[in-house]
Parts: structure tokens; C-alpha cells; sequence
């Protein structure tokens, strides 16, 4: 009795010296095996599976209003140093050039200063429609309700953590993967590959309340696996990744040595930056540690994977069909009718699945929408 009790009470302090090294980024004496979590590795090992599969077909929208002529929008992105404001910028140009309409697109330049004045300046050219591109739009509510009074439709892009209409603030839909089952399939896909032990390191943008609300959820998750242990929280903002990335790399491997096997970023451009403090540090580039990106797959990190260099696996955004949909949304918002609805089933892209690709771009969506808007 007295033993049971005595292997109960060294879990508990164990899985509570876990708890509080989330928040602190303080290394772990206890080192539980996976063995502790055999329910949640098969539920990781099953997620992985699904969401690695490239068996897919169209499942968005195949009907909705002809195209309205003679439209404009402004695309107002958070920065063009992220590949994945970037990425949706570029289609949405695309997009807007099937349908027959213009695109401008202004750069915040990643301040929130920088941010207001290029959302200012998308007001005062009065287009049609304006694109909140990967930024939170409760820090520019000044521009968000001239736009309102001016009658301009707004459709973000990773504006809010969840898709879909919002009333406040006012957008017209939010066009993003739901953050829940993103931020599932990278920590599962950590929980499913160790077996169930790792120490893991979480790089995010906590200025960014998407991001934010993402890394929380992963720490989450993984969390559910007591052999699974956070190492570290870094908060690096993105605009700042480049110079920061490598010498927060280079601390922490210093500090956790052969402890850090895995690692989960918010956006890929992160394992960018950190390649070469792990080149200096003689990391293997293939690992460990492992890297996943929990966000954007852009060519990039295609590349990494690929080639086995730093990175080993993304759960991307499909950048480009997004990019198509926020055109098909404002031409639904031109009619009067409501938003679509869809939202783009997760996906984990490997070097095993990807075959070379250079993103996550599945199949249908051009013809769909084109179909709809001509005919």
C-alpha cells in the first residue's frame, strides 16, 4: 500500500513539475516515459495518419453568385516578411485577376503603427473591399469603423483565431484553418513520432493573439502526455525573427543540450532563421531535433523538408486556395448574400508525402471557383 501510494505521489509531483515548467521554461528533473499516455499516443498516431493522407478532392463551395464586375480591393498585410501573408497576397492578385478585378497591396511592415497607417490608407483609396491580412483588426478599431461608416466590406486572413462572419469586430468572414485542430495535428504529430517522449520547445508570436492562442494549444496538447516536456516558451515577434531566432537558438541549446528533441513553431519561417545556429552547433539536419511548423508552409520550408535540413514536417496552410477564397467571399459579400462557410481541412505536409512539392495546394478549388463566377 505504502509503495502504490509513494509511485502515485512521485507522478503527481512529476506531472506538476511539468505544469510549471510551461510557464517558466525551466528544465525537468523527471523524465517519464510515454508509457504514461498510451490513450493519447494512439489518438496522435491516429490524427497524423489522416491528416498526412494527400487522397484529397474539393469540399469547398460549387455554387454561389455569378462574378460582380468592376470590383477593387486593398490587401492590407501585418508584414510581407511572412511567407504566409505573403503567399495569400500573391493569390489573392491571382484570384482577383481570373474574376476581373484590381489589387493593391499596402505593407504594415510588422508595427502596429505601420499597420494603421497602410489600413488608413486603404480607407482613403475607397476600394471595394479591404483585406485584413494577418493581423488583428481590435488594433487598428479606429480604421475598422471608418471602413464600416464608408460601407467597405472587410474579410480577414488569420485576423481571428476562429473562421468565419464576425460581428465584433466587424468582418465579413475570416478565412483560416480552425486554430484548434492546427495546433492539434503539430503537438500529435510530436506525441505520435517520440513515442511519447520528448523535450520540446514552442516558438511563437505572443504579440499576435492568433499565434498566441496557437502556442497555448500546443502546449496544451502536449501537456496531455506526461513524457512530453515543454523546455521552453520563446516569444519571438516575427518582424524581429531574423535577428533574435538564432542567438535564442544558440541559448537554448546551451541550455538543454541532447534534452531539446523536438521542436513546434507557430510559422515556419522560425526554423529559417535558427538553421544556422544548429549548423554551428554541429545539429544533424535531420535531427534532432525534429521540427514542425504549425503554420504557413511556404515554399521555403517545402525546401527544408525536402531536403532534410532543420525541418522535418508543416502543417501548411493551403495559401493559394485561401488566397481564391477570399476573392470568392467578397464577391458574395457583393451580392448580398452570406459567407460561404468552408474551412480548409487540416493537413501534415513530410518529405514522405509531398513529393518534392513546394506547397500544400489541393486540387479543385481553381475550376470551382472559376465555374462559379463564369459559368
Amino acid at each position: 500500500m505504502r509503495k502504490t501510494s509513494l509511485a502515485a505521489a512521485v507522478l503527481l509531483a512529476a506531472t506538476a513539475t511539468a505544469v510549471a515548467g510551461c510557464g517558466s521554461g525551466t528544465p525537468e528533473a523527471a523524465r517519464p516515459s510515454g508509457a504514461g499516455c498510451p490513450a493519447v499516443l494512439r489518438e496522435a498516431k491516429a490524427t497524423v495518419a489522416r491528416a498526412e493522407s494527400t487522397d484529397t478532392a474539393w469540399n469547398g463551395p460549387t455554387t454561389g453568385p455569378e462574378a460582380v464586375s468592376g470590383k477593387s480591393l486593398v490587401y492590407v498585410a501585418q508584414t510581407m516578411t511572412n511567407p504566409g501573408v505573403a503567399g495569400v497576397a500573391k493569390a489573392v492578385e491571382e484570384a482577383a485577376q481570373s474574376i476581373g478585378w484590381s489589387v493593391r497591396v499596402i505593407d504594415g511592415e510588422g508595427t502596429p503603427a505601420g499597420i494603421q497607417a497602410a489600413l488608413s490608407q486603404a480607407v482613403t483609396l475607397k476600394p471595394s473591399g479591404i483585406v485584413i491580412g494577418g493581423f488583428d483588426p481590435k488594433l487598428t478599431s479606429g480604421q475598422v469603423a471608418r471602413a464600416e461608416a464608408a460601407g467597405i466590406p472587410l474579410v480577414g486572413w488569420h485576423a481571428l483565431s476562429s473562421p468565419g462572419p464576425s460581428t465584433s469586430p466587424r468582418l465579413f468572414t475570416n478565412v483560416t484553418t480552425k486554430v484548434e485542430e492546427v495546433a492539434r495535428a503539430s503537438a500529435d504529430w510530436v506525441i505520435a513520432r517520440s513515442g511519447g517522449n520528448a523535450g520540446v520547445v514552442v516558438f511563437t508570436d505572443d504579440s499576435i493573439p492568433f499565434a498566441g492562442t496557437k502556442s497555448k494549444l500546443i502546449e496544451q496538447r502536449l501537456a496531455a502526455c506526461p513524457g512530453v516536456r515543454l523546455l521552453a516558451h520563446a516569444n519571438i515577434p516575427i518582424p524581429d525573427a531574423s535577428r533574435r531566432t538564432p542567438q535564442e537558438v544558440s541559448s537554448l541549446l546551451s541550455r538543454f543540450r541532447k534534452d531539446w528533441t523536438y521542436s513546434v513553431a507557430i510559422n515556419d519561417l522560425y526554423f529559417d532563421d535558427a538553421a544556422p545556429a544548429f549548423r554551428a552547433a554541429g545539429r544533424p539536419g535531420a535531427g534532432p531535433p525534429f521540427n514542425i511548423g504549425a503554420g504557413d508552409g511556404d515554399p521555403s520550408a517545402f525546401r527544408r523538408i525536402n531536403s532534410e535540413q532543420f525541418q522535418a514536417a508543416t502543417v501548411p496552410e493551403p495559401l493559394s486556395q485561401q488566397g481564391w477564397q477570399i476573392v470568392d467571399e467578397f464577391n458574395r459579400a457583393f451580392a448580398g448574400g452570406p459567407a460561404s462557410g468552408y474551412v480548409a481541412p487540416v493537413h501534415i505536409a513530410t518529405a514522405g508525402n509531398s513529393k518534392g512539392a513546394t506547397s500544400w495546394d489541393p486540387r479543385g478549388y481553381r475550376e470551382a471557383y472559376e465555374k462559379i463566377w463564369h459559368g
